[in-house]
């Protein structure tokens, strides 16, 4: 699996992308922290305001074809 994180892409296999990914989710507490899709993964931080602009960024991403990642509360 390929995975960015900040400007960089990693090579990893499945058990150390999970295991990022349980990091990557306690530094979000409301917002979306990784996207993936096909073998590729994105981690992000991007902290919403709202559960409103949370489901925008959510629907916006699903359109592109990633699964999303994020957390509510």
């Amino acid at each position: 699996m390929r995975v960015k994180v900040l400007n960089k892409i990693y090579r990893m296999n499945n058990n150390e992308y999970k295991g990022l990914l349980g990091i990557a989710s306690e530094q979000v507490p409301f917002g979306i922290y990784a996207i993936e899709k096909k073998g590729y993964a994105e981690l992000m931080n991007l902290k919403c305001k709202s559960i409103t602009q949370l489901k925008k960024y959510q629907r916006t991403y699903k359109a592109q074809g990633f699964k999303v990642y994020a957390n509510k509360e």
